[in-house]
């Protein structure tokens, strides 16, 4: 298995940029690219690395690494150039927006990717990353210190080439099963802390989607979530710096266009699940279906259940191997957390939601997949999703631009 180096802390002062950390991260307007043809994928890597603020080593990993991915496309992350060989990561987790992010454990993941994927940009640069978490700093506005040291030895990553070919595929997939040569890539691409549970047979497959479908319910008739999914969807869209366009979300022209009028208000979305069963047409077309069709459903578990920040940053470094290996294989992976997440709300008693309904099922869907993958298992899963063959989405998210990103 890969060694993915661990994230020591240390005590440093709080400069005057953290000690206002919030303006750091002022809104920025994604722009909508809406007009590109309809009926071609989108291959990023047709698209030259253009460094928006000086052709510097330093501009030229930050170019890479703002490729990583994050929940809902949220990048939780400034940078802060300190010095020629010095990054200062901001991150701010979205526990106070996003219901699905209540503890700050997705957007500590989200970090994590960062982080993996600015080490293995800085080997394009034939430069070895040193990174440290800086101690006494908040939960929710953590600060990571990213050192930049010349090495002779350092070779480029041939991870770094799928940086941005990485993507999510949201709609159903070929099911042709993975062959071993292709699971074993997958399991040795972890880092010594993680082990990989894959499940493929028809019949697996067959009771994730009904799992899937039930969890959806939760994601679906909740208020709380209802008031997250208006703010990431960008409405007739291919592409998304800041977002999810609507054009990848998954679900044919009809549905997409009545879930546009639904999401103008939650008393029309009470309005389509009490008299239209609304949520059949997105549960199937976002849940049961990709579920049924894809290749395998993975769940990298780790060796302890994740309870600190470092064990979701290590998640998240973790996840961004995996997920550019899989690309290297022609592999199209999409996350499926909210099941995850529903069931460490209920273990632990969060009561995420005011309705009572949506908790008790988040209770069961903790209980079947207890008992899918067993007691040890379950609550040491720090990321499950689908992967499989198929072809390339015709939408998908971008970035901000590196000059909205730099504090």
């Amino acid at each position: 298995m890969a060694n993915a180096p661990s994230i020591p802390t240390r005590n440093l002062p709080s400069n005057a940029l953290q000690a206002d950390a919030q303006a750091a991260f002022a809104p920025v307007t994604g722009k909508s690219l809406s007009r590109a043809p309809q009926d071609s994928a989108i291959q990023s890597s047709d698209r030259p690395i253009k460094p928006a603020l000086g052709d510097t080593p330093i501009n030229r990993i930050l170019e890479l690494g703002r490729w990583a991915p994050s929940g809902d496309n949220t990048q939780p992350w400034r940078f802060e150039v300190a010095g020629d060989r010095h990054l200062v990561v901001h991150g701010r987790d979205t526990r106070h927006d996003c219901v699905y992010d209540l503890r700050g454990h997705a957007s500590q993941i989200a970090l994590g990717a960062l982080l993996e994927t600015i080490s293995i940009a800085a080997t394009t640069q034939g430069l070895r990353t040193r990174i440290e978490r800086r101690a006494n700093q908040p939960d929710d506005l953590p600060l990571f210190d990213v050192t930049f040291d010349a090495d002779r030895a350092v070779r480029s990553d041939p991870l770094a080439q799928q940086i941005r070919q990485r993507v999510t595929q949201r709609r159903p997939l070929r099911t042709r099963a993975l062959a071993q040569v292709e699971c074993d890539t997958l399991a040795r691409a972890l880092p010594a802390g993680f082990s990989l549970r894959l499940l493929s047979s028809l019949g697996e497959r067959f009771r994730i989607a009904k799992l899937l479908y039930r969890s959806a319910w939760i994601r679906l008739t909740t208020r709380e979530a209802f008031e997250t999914h208006r703010k990431v969807i960008q409405w007739n869209a291919r592409e998304s710096e800041d977002r999810i366009p609507d054009q990848a979300v998954g679900v044919d022209p009809l549905t997409r266009r009545l879930m546009q009028w639904a999401m103008k208000s939650w008393s029309r979305i009470t309005f389509m699940n009490r008299f239209m069963a609304g949520t059949v047409l997105p549960r199937l077309q976002l849940d049961f279906m990709p579920g049924l069709r894809c290749g395998a459903h993975f769940f990298l578990v780790a060796d302890q259940p994740p309870k600190s920040t470092d064990d979701f940053v290590a998640a998240g470094r973790a996840l961004q191997r995996f997920w550019l290996t899989a690309a290297e294989l022609n592999l199209l992976l999409q996350p499926e957390m909210t099941p995850l997440i529903f069931s460490e709300y209920s273990r632990d008693g969060l009561a995420f939601s005011t309705n009572a309904r949506a908790v008790a099922r988040a209770a069961q869907i903790n209980e079947k997949f207890t008992a899918l993958l067993g007691s040890d298992t379950w609550p040491r899963v720090a990321f499950m999703g689908r992967l499989g063959f198929g072809k390339q989405p015709a939408s998908r998210s971008t970035r901000l631009p590196l000059s909205a990103l730099k504090a």
